[in-house]
Formats: C-alpha cells, sequence, structure tokens
C-alpha cells in the first residue's frame, strides 16, 4: 500500500503513473468482461427470443468499434510513457519539492553515497564526514542525490515511499535524485535476490525536519567509530541481520575505491587500469611507469604535471574481442576482469549505467 501512499514527490509522480495506465487499460477491461457476461446470459440456449443467425460473420460497426478503441487506449499509453520515461529519469536532477513547489534557487541538494554489501547497505554523506550502516535519514523537503554502487554481486536500492527502485552493481554508479515530502519512518531495502542474506537486507530511512536531521547527524558523530580501510573489510564481509552502525569519520576516498574495485590495500584501481589502457597497455614494459600513470590519474586536473613516461605502443596484454578488430595500444581487460567502459576524455571514469525504473 505505501506504493499507492507514499510520502515522497518523485514516488507520488510514479504512482500517478500507475493510476492512470490502470485506468486507461480499464477502459477495455471492464467492457470486455461485462459484454462476455452479457452475451453468455443473451444468447443462452434457453433464451428462445434472442436472434439466431448462424451464417452471421461480419459487422463493419463491430469492427470499427473492436480496433478503434484498444488502439486509442494505446496510443495514449505510449503518450504517458513517452513523458513519463523522461520527467522521472533517475538521472534527471529534480526541478520541484512536490506538484506545488519548486526548488529555491539557493537550494544545495544532500549528497549520499550508497553501497550495497553482503548483506547490509552502507552509506557515506561526504559533505559531512559520517557514515551509517542500515540507516539512512535526510531532511524533508531537501533533494537528495544518490549515488549507488555494490562491493559484489547486484542489488537493488529501494525505498518504495520515497522513488523506485534502482539497481547497485559493483564497479559501476547508478544515480537516483528524490525529496521526501513528510517526516516519517519509512522502509528500505533490497529488491533483487542476492543470495543467502537477501530477506534481512533491510534499512530505516528517516524523514526529518532540518532541527532533527541536524541532532541525527550529532548522533552519529558522537556514537560513531572510524570507518577506515581496515575496518570496511571487515564489515565488507558476508554478514546477516548486522546492526545498525555509526561511523563519525570515513577515508576520503574510501566510496571510489569500493566503486573501483580497490579497497584492498595494493590493488590497482579500474580507473588507473583504464588510464594504463588507454596510455598504450599494462604489460612488463610499462611496470616502471606505473606509479606515474597512478599520480597523474589521481591528481588530473589539479594543475600538477608529472615528469613524462614512456609507455609501449602496443600493449604486452592485448586481448581481441569477438566481433572486433584487434587494436594496437588498446587493452579491454586485465587479469581475466572484463571492463565496464572507458570515457572518451583524458580521465577515465567507471561506467555508469542509466536503470530506469
Amino acid at each position: 500500500m505505501v506504493v499507492i501512499a507514499p510520502s515522497g514527490d518523485i514516488a507520488m509522480q510514479q504512482r500517478d503513473l500507475i493510476v492512470v495506465s490502470t485506468v486507461l487499460m480499464l477502459l477495455i477491461i471492464i467492457p470486455v468482461i461485462f459484454l462476455t457476461l452479457f452475451f453468455a446470459w443473451r444468447y443462452r440456449r434457453s433464451n428462445t427470443a434472442a436472434t439466431y443467425d448462424p451464417e452471421w460473420h461480419h459487422s463493419t460497426r463491430l469492427e470499427i468499434v473492436i480496433w478503434a478503441a484498444p488502439l486509442a487506449i494505446i496510443i495514449a499509453l505510449g503518450a504517458v510513457t513517452w513523458i513519463s520515461t523522461h520527467k522521472l529519469d533517475p538521472y534527471r536532477p529534480l526541478d520541484r519539492l512536490d506538484a506545488e513547489r519548486a526548488i529555491p534557487a539557493d537550494t544545495k541538494p544532500l549528497t549520499v553515497e550508497v553501497v550495497a554489501l553482503d548483506w547490509k547497505w552502507l552509506f557515506f554523506y561526504p559533505e559531512l564526514g559520517i557514515a551509517t550502516v542500515n540507516e539512512l535519514a535526510a531532511p524533508v523537503d531537501m533533494p537528495i542525490n544518490f549515488k549507488i554502487t555494490a562491493s559484489s554481486v547486484m542489488n537493488s536500492f529501494y525505498i518504495p515511499a520515497l522513488a523506485g527502485q534502482i539497481y547497485a552493481m559493483p564497479g559501476m554508479e547508478t544515480k537516483l535524485h528524490a525529496v521526501i515530502n513528510r517526516e516519517g519512518e519509512y522502509e528500505g531495502f533490497s529488491a533483487n535476490y542476492s543470495g543467502a542474506g537477501f530477506s534481512h537486507m533491510r534499512f530505516k530511512f528517516h524523514g526529518l525536519n532540518q532541527q532533527g536531521f541536524d541532532a541525527w547527524v550529532a548522533q552519529v558523530k558522537q556514537q560513531g567509530t572510524m570507518l577506515n580501510r581496515d575496518a570496511y573489510l571487515k564489515l565488507e564481509k558476508p554478514s546477516e541481520k548486522e546492526p545498525v552502525r555509526y561511523y563519525a569519520g570515513a577515508d576520503a576516498d574510501l566510496y571510489n575505491a569500493i566503486l573501483n574495485m580497490c579497497a584492498t590495500p595494493g590493488k590497482m584501481c579500474m580507473n588507473e587500469m583504464m588510464h594504463i589502457d588507454m596510455m598504450g597497455g599494462g604489460g612488463k614494459e610499462s611496470a616502471e611507469n606505473r606509479e606515474k600513470l597512478q599520480y597523474d590519474t589521481r591528481h588530473a586536473g589539479e594543475g600538477e604535471a608529472a615528469p613524462a613516461a614512456t609507455v609501449p605502443a602496443t600493449g604486452s596484454m592485448q586481448h581481441d574481442m569477438p566481433g572486433m578488430p584487434s587494436t594496437p595500444g588498446m587493452d579491454m581487460q586485465h587479469e581475466g576482469h572484463s571492463m565496464p567502459g572507458m570515457s572518451n576524455g583524458a580521465d577515465p571514469a567507471p561506467a555508469q549505467l542509466n536503470n530506469n525504473n
């Protein structure tokens, strides 16, 4: 029932879409059901007053009704779907708080970085410097920008009262823009089966006024511990029915390390790997240049320039891909793992996948 009576503007618009679609389809379903029952009663064997015409086979008027009505419904559904697909794109920033209020010009959205673990949820608040496990909070009437990824297998981030479900996938980042309009405690969970602990992969989402949200942040900072790499690697291990945890601080680059699948110390990040591939490959010849390439990737845009490194024109780890010609200097795989994607610019970034639910 929460889908029919949500508390966030995006979920409300999705609810309206469900209602409109259902009503449009009922315009066909109800008459068909009624006429089926009426014909069965009207032309029953015992009704000798009914017209009996075994030679009847065609009626132009009836054909027009049979084809025109469904065609009109399909056109209407197509128009509604086209509009809502773009309007409710989860990657599209919000343009209103609700149906009656636009977003004030000076409003700064709240950024939340979401990580689906086995089998719990980790939330980073990068602007506040805190993190939580299995508990999420946000102020009422404040736009929320979710950045979503996973540590191992695919899950689906879903708060029915807030917005539709968005997939969380390892090595990829999906996005969701939403807003909660009413104070309350709401349920969130994974809507995609992901193993033994899936049934208990749930969390609480608190919609709070600004004063209540500030108090919640203060509580997290007061009661929380530090989330560093070692603490994360322990948290990442599969566990069920994980209790709520607070972290008063978290490593600044931990979310990006999780996204690039290099939270384990000494493991090369995907964006660094793709940078090496873009520069010509990651063979034995370029091992001496790896440190320089990692430096370039991490400090791109800061105005610092490292000494030029010589990178071979053809990587020794070249792998042919089915259906694609072998291209010198382009390595799309490393240690048997396929790359989700490469950017066209100088700074490679993890691929982003748009899931419109």
